[in-house]
Protein backbone atom coordinates (compact mmCIF):
# COMPACT_ATOMS: atom_id res chain seq x y z
CA UNK A 1 0.00 0.00 0.00
CA UNK A 2 1.30 3.33 -0.92
CA UNK A 3 3.06 5.67 1.42
CA UNK A 4 -0.16 8.35 2.66
CA UNK A 5 1.41 11.31 3.21
CA UNK A 6 3.24 11.77 0.51
CA UNK A 7 0.05 12.29 -1.58
CA UNK A 8 -2.24 13.08 1.01
CA UNK A 9 -2.27 16.83 1.14
CA UNK A 10 -1.56 17.31 -2.60
CA UNK A 11 -5.14 15.24 -3.06
CA UNK A 12 -6.85 16.83 -0.25
CA UNK A 13 -5.89 20.77 -1.68
CA UNK A 14 -6.36 19.68 -5.29
CA UNK A 15 -10.27 18.39 -4.23
CA UNK A 16 -10.54 21.72 -2.25
CA UNK A 17 -8.93 23.89 -5.24
CA UNK A 18 -11.46 21.84 -7.92
CA UNK A 19 -14.70 22.08 -5.74
CA UNK A 20 -13.95 25.40 -3.52
CA UNK A 21 -13.57 27.06 -7.17
CA UNK A 22 -16.89 25.11 -8.85
CA UNK A 23 -18.96 26.50 -5.69
CA UNK A 24 -17.82 30.21 -6.07
CA UNK A 25 -18.88 30.06 -9.59
CA UNK A 26 -21.82 28.43 -9.09
CA UNK A 27 -23.05 30.13 -6.20
CA UNK A 28 -22.41 33.89 -8.17
CA UNK A 29 -24.33 32.52 -11.45
CA UNK A 30 -26.73 30.61 -9.38
CA UNK A 31 -27.91 32.84 -6.57
CA UNK A 32 -28.78 36.24 -8.72
CA UNK A 33 -30.93 33.63 -11.44
CA UNK A 34 -32.55 32.28 -8.35
CA UNK A 35 -33.88 35.70 -6.99
CA UNK A 36 -34.33 36.59 -10.79
CA UNK A 37 -36.49 33.04 -11.04
CA UNK A 38 -38.52 33.08 -7.88
CA UNK A 39 -39.94 36.95 -9.26
CA UNK A 40 -40.62 35.63 -12.71
CA UNK A 41 -43.78 35.29 -14.32
CA UNK A 42 -45.35 32.32 -13.41
CA UNK A 43 -45.69 31.59 -16.92
CA UNK A 44 -42.01 31.75 -17.20
CA UNK A 45 -41.26 30.10 -13.92
CA UNK A 46 -43.04 27.23 -14.63
CA UNK A 47 -40.98 26.53 -17.57
CA UNK A 48 -37.83 27.48 -16.35
CA UNK A 49 -38.11 25.47 -13.15
CA UNK A 50 -38.36 22.19 -15.04
CA UNK A 51 -35.04 22.78 -17.01
CA UNK A 52 -33.81 23.86 -13.69
CA UNK A 53 -35.02 20.36 -11.90
CA UNK A 54 -34.00 18.30 -15.08
CA UNK A 55 -30.53 20.12 -14.83
CA UNK A 56 -30.87 18.78 -10.96
CA UNK A 57 -31.20 14.70 -12.18
CA UNK A 58 -28.35 15.00 -15.19
CA UNK A 59 -26.25 12.01 -15.24
CA UNK A 60 -22.50 13.22 -14.23
CA UNK A 61 -21.37 10.56 -16.93
CA UNK A 62 -23.14 12.00 -19.72
CA UNK A 63 -22.02 15.63 -18.29
CA UNK A 64 -18.93 14.46 -18.66
CA UNK A 65 -19.25 12.08 -22.35
CA UNK A 66 -20.49 15.87 -23.38
CA UNK A 67 -17.88 18.10 -21.76
CA UNK A 68 -15.15 15.76 -22.91
CA UNK A 69 -16.66 15.78 -26.84
CA UNK A 70 -16.51 19.89 -26.01
CA UNK A 71 -13.16 19.78 -25.31
CA UNK A 72 -11.49 17.17 -27.28
CA UNK A 73 -9.21 18.48 -30.02
CA UNK A 74 -12.13 17.94 -33.03
CA UNK A 75 -14.03 19.68 -30.32
CA UNK A 76 -15.70 23.22 -30.39
CA UNK A 77 -13.49 24.25 -27.28
CA UNK A 78 -10.72 22.17 -28.33
CA UNK A 79 -8.42 25.34 -28.55
CA UNK A 80 -8.61 25.85 -25.18
CA UNK A 81 -6.46 22.83 -24.36
CA UNK A 82 -8.89 22.20 -20.69
CA UNK A 83 -9.19 18.72 -21.11
CA UNK A 84 -7.04 16.54 -18.45
CA UNK A 85 -6.78 19.60 -16.65
CA UNK A 86 -8.40 20.86 -13.48
CA UNK A 87 -10.75 23.95 -15.16
CA UNK A 88 -12.19 20.97 -17.41
CA UNK A 89 -12.34 19.43 -13.72
CA UNK A 90 -14.16 22.60 -12.27
CA UNK A 91 -16.85 23.25 -15.05
CA UNK A 92 -17.90 19.78 -15.16
CA UNK A 93 -18.73 20.33 -11.16
CA UNK A 94 -20.15 23.62 -12.16
CA UNK A 95 -22.27 22.60 -14.83
CA UNK A 96 -23.72 19.74 -11.72
CA UNK A 97 -23.89 22.36 -9.23
CA UNK A 98 -25.05 25.17 -10.53
CA UNK A 99 -29.04 23.65 -11.00
CA UNK A 100 -28.92 22.99 -7.36
CA UNK A 101 -28.06 26.49 -6.62
CA UNK A 102 -30.88 28.39 -8.71
CA UNK A 103 -33.41 25.56 -7.46
CA UNK A 104 -32.62 25.67 -3.83
CA UNK A 105 -32.23 29.82 -3.79
CA UNK A 106 -35.18 30.05 -5.79
CA UNK A 107 -37.80 27.76 -3.63
CA UNK A 108 -36.08 29.57 -0.50
CA UNK A 109 -36.72 33.50 -1.55
CA UNK A 110 -40.49 32.11 -3.11
CA UNK A 111 -41.04 30.88 0.63
CA UNK A 112 -40.55 34.52 2.19
CA UNK A 113 -44.07 35.81 2.62
CA UNK A 114 -45.11 38.41 -0.70
CA UNK A 115 -46.56 40.98 1.40
CA UNK A 116 -43.29 42.07 2.65
CA UNK A 117 -41.97 42.49 -0.79
CA UNK A 118 -45.28 44.96 -0.86
CA UNK A 119 -44.79 46.50 2.24
CA UNK A 120 -41.10 47.79 1.18
CA UNK A 121 -42.62 49.33 -2.05
CA UNK A 122 -45.12 51.39 -0.17
CA UNK A 123 -41.88 52.46 2.00
CA UNK A 124 -40.25 53.45 -0.90
CA UNK A 125 -38.04 51.02 -1.80
CA UNK A 126 -36.89 50.29 -4.99
CA UNK A 127 -37.13 46.70 -6.79
CA UNK A 128 -33.49 45.77 -6.56
CA UNK A 129 -33.40 47.46 -2.83
CA UNK A 130 -36.45 44.83 -1.84
CA UNK A 131 -35.25 41.94 -4.41
CA UNK A 132 -31.99 42.37 -1.77
CA UNK A 133 -34.01 42.05 1.55
CA UNK A 134 -36.22 39.32 0.36
CA UNK A 135 -32.51 37.39 -0.36
CA UNK A 136 -31.38 38.39 3.37
CA UNK A 137 -34.92 36.84 4.86
CA UNK A 138 -34.01 34.00 2.81
CA UNK A 139 -30.42 33.73 3.92
CA UNK A 140 -30.83 30.00 5.41
CA UNK A 141 -32.39 28.48 2.23
CA UNK A 142 -29.45 30.86 0.66
CA UNK A 143 -26.99 28.75 2.87
CA UNK A 144 -28.31 25.44 1.76
CA UNK A 145 -28.22 26.05 -1.42
CA UNK A 146 -24.08 26.82 -1.22
CA UNK A 147 -23.69 24.09 0.75
CA UNK A 148 -25.56 21.38 -1.55
CA UNK A 149 -23.44 23.07 -4.72
CA UNK A 150 -20.39 21.78 -2.72
CA UNK A 151 -21.84 18.27 -1.70
CA UNK A 152 -22.44 18.20 -4.96
CA UNK A 153 -19.24 19.19 -6.47
CA UNK A 154 -16.57 17.25 -3.86
CA UNK A 155 -18.45 14.28 -4.07
CA UNK A 156 -18.71 13.98 -7.83
CA UNK A 157 -16.68 11.08 -9.77
CA UNK A 158 -17.68 10.24 -12.78
CA UNK A 159 -17.05 13.56 -14.87
CA UNK A 160 -14.55 14.20 -13.02
CA UNK A 161 -12.53 11.28 -14.17
CA UNK A 162 -13.91 11.23 -17.81
CA UNK A 163 -12.67 14.90 -18.52
CA UNK A 164 -9.94 14.73 -15.63
CA UNK A 165 -8.23 11.73 -16.65
CA UNK A 166 -7.62 10.60 -12.69
CA UNK A 167 -3.50 11.65 -13.50
CA UNK A 168 -1.16 11.37 -10.69
CA UNK A 169 0.32 14.36 -9.57
CA UNK A 170 -2.23 16.85 -11.71
CA UNK A 171 -6.08 15.80 -11.83
CA UNK A 172 -6.10 13.56 -8.97
CA UNK A 173 -8.58 14.06 -6.24
CA UNK A 174 -10.16 12.43 -3.43
CA UNK A 175 -13.22 10.50 -5.40
CA UNK A 176 -11.03 9.60 -8.08
CA UNK A 177 -8.20 8.31 -5.70
CA UNK A 178 -11.24 6.46 -3.36
CA UNK A 179 -12.10 4.41 -7.09
CA UNK A 180 -8.37 3.51 -8.00
CA UNK A 181 -7.27 2.62 -4.25
CA UNK A 182 -10.34 0.60 -3.89
CA UNK A 183 -9.82 -1.49 -7.43
CA UNK A 184 -6.49 -1.93 -6.57
CA UNK A 185 -7.59 -3.37 -3.25
CA UNK A 186 -5.96 -1.27 -1.20
CA UNK A 187 -8.97 -0.96 1.00
CA UNK A 188 -7.31 1.03 4.21
CA UNK A 189 -6.35 3.74 1.84
CA UNK A 190 -9.47 4.15 0.27
CA UNK A 191 -11.25 4.23 3.80
CA UNK A 192 -8.81 6.66 4.66
CA UNK A 193 -9.30 8.65 2.01
CA UNK A 194 -13.07 8.50 2.53
CA UNK A 195 -12.79 9.66 5.77
CA UNK A 196 -10.40 12.98 5.01
CA UNK A 197 -13.16 13.29 2.51
CA UNK A 198 -16.58 12.66 4.97
CA UNK A 199 -14.37 15.80 7.28
CA UNK A 200 -14.34 18.19 4.70
CA UNK A 201 -17.78 18.12 3.83
CA UNK A 202 -18.90 18.21 7.47
CA UNK A 203 -16.01 21.50 8.18
CA UNK A 204 -17.48 23.22 5.43
CA UNK A 205 -21.26 22.55 5.90
CA UNK A 206 -20.53 23.89 9.71
CA UNK A 207 -18.41 26.71 8.36
CA UNK A 208 -21.58 27.54 6.06
CA UNK A 209 -24.12 27.26 8.82
CA UNK A 210 -21.92 29.32 11.48
CA UNK A 211 -21.37 31.97 8.95
CA UNK A 212 -24.96 32.03 7.82
CA UNK A 213 -25.98 32.32 11.72
CA UNK A 214 -23.87 35.46 11.96
CA UNK A 215 -25.05 37.44 9.57
CA UNK A 216 -27.36 39.87 10.68
CA UNK A 217 -31.16 39.41 11.03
Amino acid sequence: MPAVPNQLWEITSLSLRVSGTAVVLSSAVGIPCGVWLAFARPKYRRSLSVLVHTGMALPPVVVGLLLYLTLSRSGPLGNLNWLYEPAAMITAQFILSVPFVIGVTAAAVAAVPGELVWQLRSLGATPWQSRLTVLREARAGVALAVATAFGRSISEVGAVMIVGGNIEHHTRVLTTSIVLETRQGHFALALWLSAVLLTLAVLVNVAIVRAQGRLPA
